[in-house]
């Protein structure tokens, strides 16, 4: 099992004695992850072992899922995977709508304004609430703010890890 894995959950404690066990979601499509014939990989904290799974049955419960996957049917055979990670591979990632981005396609990102003055590199992804804001780190002085709004966002290649910004009163300050 060869590609990129990406973090869909954390395994925080088993539940019961018949295999199940308590995840933490860590993805905008835990429904989608957590159903039944959905292909994942445990892996340990190391990322040295890699076990693929088929989720048997998964259901919300507070703020975690409950995850049974074929084959594992006892307390015993699931007790070590506490604090092992559930991934995706790439193949299985859910295909966005047009407009919607996974965090590792913006992360790394070159910005650059319309008038084409490259700010930096996007570094990290905040949600404080309504949308996103990308984090852009620059060679010199205090990151900018990037709000992931249609008023700013002018283009966005994937592909060539390029992000083009209108910039808005504020922003660089």
């Amino acid at each position: 099992m060869s590609g990129k894995l990406f973090n869909v959950g954390k395994i925080v404690n088993t539940h019961g004695i018949r295999g199940e066990l308590k995840v933490v979601p860590q993805t905008d499509f835990p429904d989608i992850r957590f159903r039944k014939g959905s292909r994942l990989v445990l892996t340990d904290a190391e990322m040295k072992t890699r076990v693929p799974v088929i989720v048997e049955s998964g259901r919300p419960q507070k703020n975690v899922y409950l995850v049974k996957f074929s084959g594992l049917d006892d307390i015993n055979q699931v007790e070590k995977y506490k604090g092992w990670m559930l991934k995706v591979t790439e193949e299985d990632l859910v295909e966005l709508e047009e407009g919607e981005y996974y965090y590792h396609q913006i992360i790394g990102c070159t910005v650059q304004t319309e008038e084409g003055e490259v700010l930096g590199m996007i570094g990290e992804i905040l949600s404080p609430g309504a949308n996103d804001v990308w984090v852009v780190n620059r060679p010199q002085g205090k990151p900018v703010l990037v709000p992931v709004i249609d008023d700013v966002l002018i283009n966005v290649d994937v592909a060539g890890k390029r992000v083009t910004i209108r910039v808005m009163e504020g922003m660089m300050d």
